[in-house]
């Protein structure tokens, strides 16, 4: 099965996760995939807005860390940085290496796509799943969505693309990491995270409507004025802050190496969902 589904709608490029049995959970086969996608989107003269989509009923449930599709430990070609292949390597420079080029340095290229891209969120949008949304310049969501990065029970300070004090207050994102709680669509759209909500039954045609209203603009105009609004974001400290908190992720992940089972502290899918539902 392609984990990646790519397709033109006229001048709307649609980018679709393809994993619904695992709630479209990332390996590195999909990131990768989703790269290129990304980088064949952009190079499409006749593309001017690019759709993110998740297939089935979650958009993404975040980093792959327990189906039997998981390939931790299996080398792609790098895009992304210069850091070397983490294949073969042991402890923090293994973790670092990968997580450097497939979490971080593939978020932040496609956070320059030059192109409009907008996430069109259903369902579980969870941790890993928070920085595929974020990249986006915009987000839609259903009315059935909620938003999630509960990775402080591994004993770890977020997703390793920590935008949180930027895509909200910093109150309420941390609000949102100490407690590891859902935040429903509706909070997010008014917490400024999220633009739009809409019915679930609606969510594609309001989607498409966006894209193509934003189509309408000059190519070159569109191009710039995202580089413009990312640059003040990067002025107001996002970059930088992103590559401080990148090092405590690493610290969080080299201590539960050593005092736990594991660099996740022994956590899986299953003990990350009991504690979610409280059980």
């Amino acid at each position: 099965m392609t984990v990646v589904r790519y397709e033109r709608r006229g001048p709307v490029a649609v980018v679709t996760m393809n994993r619904p049995e695992y709630r479209n959970a990332q390996n590195s086969a999909m990131t990768y995939a989703l790269d290129e996608a990304f980088y064949r989107a952009a190079a499409d003269d006749e593309v001017k807005v690019i759709v993110l989509a998740g297939e089935g009923r979650h958009f993404s449930a975040g980093h792959d860390i327990g189906t039997p599709g998981r390939d931790v430990h299996v080398s792609f070609e790098r895009k992304a940085g210069l850091w070397w292949d983490h294949v073969g390597k042991e402890g923090a420079e293994s973790r670092f290496a990968r997580e450097s080029e497939v979490y971080l340095g593939m978020c932040r290229r496609w956070r320059e796509i030059p192109k409009p891209t907008i996430a069109m969120v259903q369902g579980a949008c969870i941790a890993g799943g928070l920085m595929l949304a974020w990249v986006c310049d915009l987000i839609v969501a259903s009315d059935d969505a909620f938003f999630a990065d509960p990775v402080v029970r591994m004993g770890i300070p977020g997703v390793e693309y920590f935008a949180h004090p930027w895509v909200m207050p910093p109150r309420i994102a941390k609000e949102f990491l100490f407690t590891g709680d859902r935040m429903p669509a509706r909070r997010a759209y008014e917490v400024g995270m999220v633009n739009r909500v809409v019915p679930r039954d609606d969510l594609e045609t309001e989607t498409f409507a966006l894209a193509e209203k934003i189509a309408a603009m000059p190519r070159m105009g569109l191009a710039l004025t995202k580089k413009a609004v990312n640059q003040a974001e990067d002025l107001q400290g996002m970059h930088t802050g992103m590559d401080s908190v990148f090092g405590l992720h690493h610290l969080a992940h080299a201590h539960n190496a050593e005092t736990s089972a594991d660099s996740l502290a022994g956590m899986d899918p299953k003990s990350m969902k009991a504690a979610a539902d409280g059980s």
